[in-house]
């Protein structure tokens, strides 16, 4: 699949999507936005595909909104803006990447390899897990530019790592050290630069290799959106209609049966068309 700033390459179960600019840092623009749109609503409908693995070309990540136009970079309506649209571009109405990607029925992991400032930090956010290079760092820049947090960012950081964290990193806009990033629970985990995306590799074939594709999708869903609920009442008006719905299906009698016979399961269930009926629950009336 050909892209203008992406690259899509698929080896096995792992789709891996590339920022690929790296002469600009892989700095972001409203092109790359609908991209990585589309990658991942290309990602959900391919049943090939049991993870997503996002990195930089280069040696960085995603340096930011692409700001070599000047301040106008950031007015929706100026020419060359980087705001989150591109006319013309399919798949970017709603949440444009942000909702793909948070929607997307397959996991994603971050492989931050260098640089992620801006919205190269948020856009790793609805991500299920980040790792990052030894030599990466992050930032949440955005009020040292005169902006206020984007990509939904107010709402996944704190629910990923609670609101005094959040609080902090966002109201000084400092870069963060990988480590300390890690401690503050936004990265899973800090290798060395050459180890990144094999440790990547490694988790998604984790996924891959022993997990039901319908359970998984299920699973990322159910715990993103009930994270935050007050009380366990919309989670248990669900679960139990899942476990029914599963519990009479052929994956778990795959599951079952792997496990007893000591073998690697080969579950039958397909995103694209054996979702339980009371998936999406979020739609109902």
């Amino acid at each position: 699949m050909s892209y203008e700033t992406i690259l899509y390459e698929v080896d096995g179960p792992i789709l891996t999507v590339t920022l690929n600019r790296p002469e600009k840092l892989n700095a972001y623009t409203a092109v790359m936005g609908a991209e990585l749109a589309d990658a991942f609503h290309c990602a959900d409908r391919d049943d090939a595909v049991r993870v997503v693995v996002v990195t930089g070309a280069g040696r960085g990540f995603c340096a930011g909104a692409d700001i070599s136009g000047g301040a106008a970079a950031f007015d929706a309506d100026a020419e060359g803006s980087v705001a989150f649209k591109a006319p013309g571009l399919a798949r970017q109405e709603g949440g444009g990447f942000v909702e793909a990607i948070f929607s997307c029925r397959k996991p994603s992991i971050a492989a931050i390899n260098g640089a992620a400032v801006g919205v190269g930090a948020t856009l790793t956010l609805p991500m299920d897990i980040r790792i990052a290079s030894s030599a990466a760092k992050l930032g949440f820049i955005f009020a040292r530019r005169g902006l206020a947090p984007e990509a939904g960012s107010a709402w996944f950081l704190p629910k990923l790592v609670g609101l005094p964290q959040a609080l902090r990193w966002c109201l000084t806009g400092a870069l963060i050290p990988p480590d300390e990033a890690r401690a503050g629970g936004l990265l899973s985990e800090v290798v060395e630069p050459d180890r990144l995306l094999v440790r990547a590799r490694e988790i998604a074939l984790e996924i891959a290799e022993n997990t039901a594709p319908v359970a998984v999708a299920l699973t990322r869903q159910m715990l993103w959106r009930f994270a935050g609920d007050r009380d366990p009442s919309g989670a248990l008006s669900v679960d139990g209609r899942f476990a029914m719905a599963l519990g009479a299906g052929p994956d778990v009698r795959e599951g079952v049966g792997a496990f007893l016979e000591k073998r690697p399961p080969r579950f039958p269930g397909r995103v694209s068309s054996d979702m339980p009926a009371a998936y999406p629950w979020w739609d109902d009336g």
